[in-house]
């Protein structure tokens, strides 16, 4: 069976999926494609300071992880200083709504996760 037929289960600690999931769940990657979804291509720069808190580092490994997936393009186009673009590609848009979704809950239940972190740190269990 090849690649393309394969039926994967990232519940077996051998599935090759586990690692596409470590990828995606990485807090860095998520934003990355998120801003890059709402915003369109953005040069390295940008994404940095979009990405508030991004070591450099960091950004450029995430960057090289995604591209190497397949969810994140680089354009290089010569000028001085040289132009470096990231945009997402039609696989990475793919995976955008369901990022997206996720940033916009985190947002959005943040209090009650709050709540629920300073209850369990009084004692206060169920």
């Amino acid at each position: 069976m090849d690649v393309a037929e394969a039926r994967f289960d990232a519940f077996n600690a051998l599935c090759p999926s586990r690692r596409l999931l470590d990828t995606i769940g990485d807090k860095w990657a998520s934003l990355v494609i998120v801003a890059l979804g709402l915003e369109g291509p953005l040069r390295y720069s940008r994404l940095a300071t979009r990405i508030d808190g991004v070591s450099q580092k960091m950004l450029t490994q995430t960057l090289r992880g995604l591209e190497r997936d397949g969810l994140v393009t680089r354009t290089v186009t010569p000028s001085v200083p040289v132009r470096v673009d990231y945009a997402l590609t039609p696989l990475g848009l793919s995976l955008l709504g369901t990022l997206r979704h996720l940033k916009d809950w985190a947002e959005e239940h943040m209090p009650q996760v709050d709540a629920a972190r300073a209850a369990y740190d009084r004692g206060d269990r169920v």
